[in-house]
């Protein structure tokens, strides 16, 4: 992994991303870790996959080999 994602990774702790996923599936949650693998540790995450209703799915572990996007928060 880069520095530069390393980096935006670091910033966007504690803070909500995006996460799109092998297959299709998308996440939003408040990222709480990472690893130089991409792994991830969100809360209070919803799988919304679907635009009409978003499952919460709660803390979660997200393989790094399944992740493709993660949309970090917009900077102010």
């Amino acid at each position: 992994m880069s520095e530069m994602t390393t980096e935006i990774l670091e910033e966007s702790l504690g803070k909500t991303v995006l996460v799109r996923l092998r297959g299709g599936r998308r996440l939003r949650g408040r990222l709480k870790g990472f690893d130089q693998h991409l792994n991830l540790v969100l809360e209070e995450t919803e799988d919304t996959t679907d635009r009409e209703k978003a499952w919460k799915l709660g803390i979660i572990i997200v393989r790094g080999d399944n992740v493709v996007i993660v949309s970090p928060p917009p900077s102010r």
